[in-house]
C-alpha cells in the first residue's frame, strides 16, 4: 500500500471515565491486578500526522501541553516509532496534537494520543495493519491505549489491558469537574497500598484477583443511570482524596446539587458526576462554574479512534 495521496491525516480519539475500578493486592512484581469498566466519552484528542523524515510532536488546543515531553517518553512518539519499527517503514512523521483531555487527570489523554497516532500513521504511511493489527501494538504501549482505539464501553482486567466489550445501551450524561493540579498515577497507587497496610485490621487482606461487579454491567446493559449511580466505585478514590483533600468538597457539592453520584475518575483528580439528563448536566456545570471550577459536560459511550 502506498499511503495517502494528501500530505496529512487527522484522527480523533476519546478520553475515558473509569465508571468502576477495583484494585487487587500488591504483587511481588510491584503491579496490581485491576478490574475496570471504562466508558469512552465525548472529549476528544485530535492528532494530525504529516509526512516527515524524523519524528516530532507539538501541542495545541485548550489544554496547555507546553510542559509535556516531546521525546521518546511521549506516548504519541512512542506509538509512531513502534509502528514504523514493526512494519519496516523507513520515514518519519510530524505530529500535531490538539489537546482537550486534561493532563494527568485520570482520563487517559496520553493514551488517546497514542491510539490516534497509530491510526493516523497507519493511514498516512499505508502500512495497512488496520484496527485489528494495531490492537496488539496498542497493548504494548500501555493499559489504556487499546481502549482508546476501540472506544465504547469495555471491561478491562489484568493490568487493565485485557479488554472485552461490554454491552451498553442508551447515552449517559456526565459533568466533569477539572482540577488545575494533576495527580501522578504511581503516587496514588502507593498511597492506596499505604492506606491498606495501615488499616489492614479493618479492611482485611486484599484479594489477588478482582472483577467488575454484575450490578455495574447490568446498569450499562439496560442504560439505567440511577442503577449505575448506585454501582459506581473506585478503589483509588480514597487515596486520591487523601492526596488532594479539596476533591472531597467538590464531590459533596455535586452530589448535593443534583448529581446522581460522583466519582474520582481513575487516579484522579478529575471528578465525574453522573446526572440524569442534558438539562441537569447544564445546571450542575453552571453551579460548579460559579464556584470557580472548570467543568465540562460530556456523554458516553462514544466510538474509539477514527479518521476525520
Amino acid at each position: 500500500m502506498g499511503g495517502t495521496r494528501g500530505g496529512s491525516v487527522t484522527v480523533k480519539a476519546p478520553g475515558k471515565i473509569n465508571v468502576f475500578f477495583r484494585v487487587g493486592a500488591l504483587q511481588e512484581d510491584g503491579y496490581h491486578d485491576v478490574a475496570s469498566l471504562y466508558q469512552a466519552v465525548s472529549l476528544f484528542e485530535e492528532v494530525t500526522a504529516t509526512h516527515a523524515d524524523g519524528f516530532s510532536v507539538r501541542f495545541a488546543g485548550p489544554v496547555d501541553g507546553s510542559e509535556l515531553p516531546c521525546d521518546d517518553s511521549n506516548l504519541a512518539i512512542a506509538a509512531a516509532k513502534l509502528l514504523a519499527a514493526r512494519t519496516g517503514y523507513s520515514g518519519g512523521v510530524d505530529l500535531t496534537v490538539l489537546k482537550r483531555v486534561p493532563i494527568a487527570g485520570g482520563m487517559g489523554g496520553g493514551s488517546a494520543d497514542a491510539a490516534a497516532t497509530l491510526v493516523a500513521c497507519d493511514e498516512l504511511w499505508g502500512t495497512g495493519l488496520g484496527r485489528s493489527g494495531l490492537l496488539s501494538l496498542a497493548a504494548e504501549l500501555g493499559a489504556d491505549v487499546p481502549f482508546a482505539l476501540e472506544g465504547g464501553t469495555a471491561v478491562g482486567t489484568g493490568r487493565g489491558d485485557e479488554l472485552s466489550p461490554a454491552l451498553a445501551q442508551g447515552t449517559f450524561h456526565w459533568v466533569l469537574a477539572l482540577s488545575d493540579a494533576g495527580l501522578s498515577t504511581p503516587v496514588v497507587y502507593r498511597a492506596l497500598d499505604e492506606h491498606r497496610d495501615r488499616h489492614v485490621s479493618d479492611l482485611g487482606p486484599q484479594p489477588d484477583l478482582v472483577k467488575v461487579e454484575t450490578a455495574v454491567l447490568q446498569a450499562v446493559r439496560v442504560g439505567d443511570a440511577s442503577s449505575l449511580a448506585e454501582a459506581m466505585h473506585n478503589d483509588l478514590q480514597v487515596a486520591a482524596l487523601k492526596l488532594a483533600p479539596e476533591l472531597t468538597e467538590i464531590l459533596e457539592l455535586g452530589e448535593s446539587r443534583g448529581a446522581l453520584a460522583g466519582i474520582v475518575s481513575g487516579s484522579g483528580p478529575t471528578i465525574a458526576f453522573l446526572v440524569g439528563s442534558p438539562q441537569e448536566a447544564a445546571e450542575l456545570r453552571t453551579v460548579l462554574g460559579r464556584r470557580g471550577m472548570r467543568a465540562l459536560t460530556v456523554t458516553g459511550p462514544v466510538p474509539g479512534a477514527r479518521v476525520i
